[in-house]
Order: structure tokens, then sequence, then C-alpha cells
């Protein structure tokens, strides 16, 4: 795991860009304009490199099978809905990471 990498600052910058992103998404998914699988593939690589750089250890539990399940169809509202969910549990593992480094 990279302590530096899940600092807060660092974290807040990976979700300033996801909370970015993630209202296209939704957006593209109210207009149904087909703009969705482009902005997901996006967000489905932001948050590869969020884990690449951080560590491993930042995956939610099963994360590997629910982003498999988000690749193969990211133009799905349930896929888009489930990778929120991936970033928000990555949140708070982050931050629990963090506290366990500082108290060691």
């Amino acid at each position: 795991m990279n302590i530096d990498a899940i600092s807060k600052e660092k974290i807040d910058e990976w979700f300033t860009e996801w909370t970015m992103l993630e209202a296209q998404i939704h957006a593209a998914h109210d207009a149904r304009n087909g703009e969705a699988k482009g902005l997901m593939e996006e967000a489905i690589m932001l948050f590869e490199r969020l884990v690449i750089e951080a560590g491993e250890e930042v995956m939610p539990i099963n994360g590997g099978e629910r982003m498999t399940f988000i690749k193969t169809k990211p133009g799905q509202y349930a896929c888009y809905r489930q990778l929120d969910e991936l970033f928000k549990e990555t949140k708070k593992r982050t931050a629990r990471l963090r506290l366990q480094a500082t108290k060691n």
C-alpha cells in the first residue's frame, strides 16, 4: 500500500474527478444520448488508476468481480450504479487504512 497515495489530499483529488464524471454519466443516462458508455470507460480507467497508485488494499471486497461486471457493459445504468458504489466504498476504505497507518 502506498501511504502517500491514500493521503486525504490525494484521495480528495481522485474523488473530485469522479464527482465531475459521475454527474456527466448521470446526465447522459437521463438524456439517453449514448454518451454514457464513453464516460463510463473513462471512469473505469480513473478507478483502475486509483487502485494501481494506492495499492490493491484499497479495493473493496469482491471489487475485482464487480469491475469485471462493470466492464462487460459499461453503458448500462446498473454498471454505473455499481461503479458509484465501488468509489464510495473505496473512499471509506482509504480513510480506514489511513487511520490504521497512523496508529502503527
